[in-house]
């Protein structure tokens, strides 16, 4: 059987699915309340930035990608208005759940289903924009993932990824100190679960950086993309045209 990494620890591919999955079961419950926290709130201005970076119109079809609870889901639907659809998925039913009644408590009602981002269950050229926010290091063939999201585009079509990444060289040591003793310690107080979280902060050092995901976008069959760094490059938002 082929291997690949979950966090630092190097597993069966069948099995990383299957433990990325006990991850957010694990941490869905506490799952918006440990971002504010573990971000300093930052994690909404991310977000903000995506909506303003995608320029979802009024009739726009949208797919989120890993929409967990729903806020870019959320955000997107006003922009793309009753005429518009936005579709929220997650390869989580945990996580769909609470982002599903998070959607209903706003008075949203989308359509809401389990799929996995590398086999995506839509036709050919059916959306005009995608994202996957804070998705993509965890799925284990991230090209074929990408190769899909090009594949549901329609031509002129957008791609936002935004997803944590390499932080500026001046900020590594500090990074690292909060990531692997803050953070853990946070989780186990908060959400009570160290080990997700301890997972959280070996998979980011295992994602690709900003320039390597970049060509791996365009070896996908995107034809521009650009990234943003933010913060430092805590995360980073790649933007990508299917030309």
């Amino acid at each position: 059987m082929s291997k690949t990494h979950f966090g630092f620890e190097s597993v069966e591919e069948r099995d990383k699915a299957r433990r990325v999955r006990g991850v957010f079961d694990s941490v869905a419950p506490r799952y918006d309340l440990m971002n504010d926290l573990m971000s300093l709130g930052l994690h909404r201005a991310w977000k903000a930035f995506t909506v303003l970076a995608a320029d979802v119109r009024p009739g726009h079809r949208v797919l989120d990608i890993a929409g967990g609870t729903g806020d870019l889901a959320q955000a997107f639907a006003k922009k793309a208005g009753p005429t518009g659809m936005v579709v929220h998925t997650d390869i989580n039913a945990a996580m769909l759940g609470v982002g599903r009644d998070r959607l209903l408590d706003a008075g949203l009602v989308l359509p809401t289903l389990v799929c996995d981002g590398e086999k995506l269950p839509f036709a050919a050229e059916s959306f005009d924009r995608v994202s996957v926010g804070f998705g993509l290091r965890n799925m284990t063939h991230k090209d074929l993932a990408l190769a899909e999201m090009n594949r549901v585009l329609k031509p002129g079509g957008k791609l936002l990824v935004l997803e944590f990444s390499k932080v500026a060289r001046p900020l590594e040591k500090a990074y690292d100190w909060y990531s692997f003793s803050v953070l853990p310690r946070l989780g186990r107080m908060v959400a009570g679960d160290e080990a997700s979280y301890r997972y959280l902060a070996e998979s980011i050092r295992m994602h690709p950086g900003q320039e390597e995901l970049k060509a791996m976008m365009k070896k996908c069959g995107f034809g521009h993309v650009d990234y943003h760094n933010l913060t430092g490059g805590v995360a980073a938002l790649h933007v990508a045209i299917k030309c």
